[in-house]
């Protein structure tokens, strides 16, 4: 496991696995206790989907499956706090569209701001800082979508996950997407969110 001295930041990304599978994947045993060091040292954390499960159950609050499975190209509203939020002015105003996958959620963690919203689920986001935080100018920031994936990237994430587009889309068809319109959709919005996490990144990385 990396020392806490010896990187700025930690990215924590996504995977099928649970916060709570520590017996079926004790890894994660380590990564929590990473990312909880990450935080008591006032490291920038950022987590995507999973990854950001991860640092709302290091903060201490509840992960647990939503109710409804999100998996597709599907809108989010930011929230009145993450529309003015100072990270955040890159992001429409209005809802806009972004790729999940997801079936487990979390609470917004104590004294953090929730950012973002769906229709299915309600805490679709956080940003949070430590008085250590604001001292250094760093940031802890969660995200249920992937902001990240290219046009190869989700179609490795499409094959891989076959079985849970297929019982998606009978439990959750509201929510989940055919592997086609997947794919399909990609083309429309990879680009408007790969740039959106760019500003995002450039924007912490100015603020520390």
């Amino acid at each position: 496991m990396p020392k806490p001295n010896s990187f700025d930041w930690l990215i924590v990304m996504g995977g099928p696995m649970s916060v709570h599978d520590e017996e079926r994947h004790p890894w994660l045993i380590d990564e929590k206790r990473l990312i909880k060091q990450s935080i008591d040292n006032g490291k920038t954390v950022i987590g995507v989907c999973l990854g950001a499960q991860l640092i709302a159950h290091c903060l201490g609050v509840t992960v647990q499956p939503a109710r409804v499975k999100e998996i597709g190209w599907l809108p989010i509203q930011l929230t009145q706090e993450g529309q003015s939020h100072p990270l955040l002015q890159d992001l429409p105003k209005h809802p806009f569209t972004v790729f999940h996958w997801h079936g487990d959620g979390f609470d917004c963690p104590q004294g953090a701001t929730a950012i973002a919203t769906s229709e299915a689920w309600a805490n679709q986001g956080f940003i949070y800082q430590t008085p250590l935080h604001k001292e250094l100018g760093t940031w802890i920031m969660g995200w249920q979508c992937h902001f990240e994936v290219t046009e190869e990237s989700i179609v490795k994430m499409v094959a891989n996950g076959h079985d849970a587009i297929q019982s998606g889309l009978i439990n959750y068809p509201k929510t989940v997407q055919s592997t086609a319109e997947i794919i399909e959709s990609g083309n429309k919005y990879i680009e408007d969110n790969n740039a959106r996490l760019a500003a995002m990144l450039n924007r912490i990385a100015k603020d520390s």
